[in-house]
């Protein structure tokens, strides 16, 4: 099995950011794909604040190891040249199957021989991506969580014809970047976390969408009950609300009322959780 140096992350959103910025910080090469300069403009704007914050947060960010990071990755818009020299290729695009199996597509004849490809999607199978790889021996799903250097997994998910090899070299790289990789022996949407996660978050929305109960109450009765320290609407605006919005639009018609009341309250008014600097609450 070929070393793992050189990775390209496909996608500049907010975990495609932190993804690329936390392998760079480790010491890879790294390159960050987008598909135009807009996009990486404002990546570039998330890495300097991700370098911000990793030295606050981070142990051994400091003395401009963090602002090295940010310094070092590539910026492309150009996917073949994004992916020539990938040793591995992490897809952190939207949840779109079709998008994901065209970009897939795309780079299966782009990228080397060697290159293994991993989806970072949070609901889809990488079964139901595998075939538009032409290499799924080589293709596997690498699940990260938002804020990656503090909810540090990294949910490793192969399917039937994932070469064990490839499985293994990727749990080494999850390790060396300082993930705790969590190893699914089967294919399961939502992985581990968010088979847990999910219900908890939905349960939320429909107090919420239902009138049973604001958010502040929600959040504060799950905290005192549990003893956690935040609750799911405070999840949610660190998550950001695109994400389960685009997650309960495709589902059944109670999963499309919940989404809607997403939509209509927070969404189509910018208050799109932290990242916005408002979602339910104000930051």
């Amino acid at each position: 099995m070929a070393e793992i140096r050189n990775v390209t992350v496909l996608g500049t959103g907010v975990l495609g950011s932190q993804i690329a910025y936390q392998v760079s910080f480790h010491g890879f090469a790294v390159t960050s794909y987008d598909i135009d300069d807009a996009a990486l403009a404002a990546a570039r704007d998330r890495f300097e604040k991700l370098a911000a914050t990793y030295r606050a947060e981070v142990a051994g960010a400091g003395d401009g190891k963090a602002e090295r990071a940010a310094s070092r990755i590539t910026l492309s818009s150009d996917l073949a040249a994004a992916v020539r020299d990938a040793d591995l290729v992490i897809e952190a695009v939207p949840e779109d199957l079709a998008l994901k199996e065209k970009i897939f597509g795309q780079i299966g004849e782009q990228a080397p021989a060697h290159t293994i490809f991993a989806s970072n999607s949070s609901t889809l199978l990488p079964s139901a991506m595998k075939a538009s790889t032409g290499r799924p021996d080589r293709f596997l799903a690498l699940h990260f969580a938002n804020q990656v250097w503090k909810y540090n997994t990294a949910e490793i998910m192969g399917t039937d014809d994932t070469d064990p090899a490839v499985f293994r070299a990727v749990v080494e790289f999850a390790e060396t970047i300082g993930m705790v990789p969590v190893e699914l022996h089967k294919e399961k949407a939502g992985y581990v976390l968010n088979s847990l996660l999910v219900p908890l978050l939905n349960s939320a929305i429909a107090l919420g969408a239902g009138g049973y109960a604001d958010p502040e109450t929600v959040d504060k009765t799950w905290r005192i009950g549990t003893g956690a320290p935040f609750g799911p609407f405070q999840m949610l605006d660190v998550i950001g609300l695109n994400t389960p919005f685009n997650i309960l639009v495709h589902g059944d018609d109670d999963a499309k009322r919940l989404a809607a009341w997403l939509k209509a309250g927070y969404i189509d008014k910018g208050k799109l959780g932290v990242a916005s600097g408002e979602g339910f609450y104000k930051y």
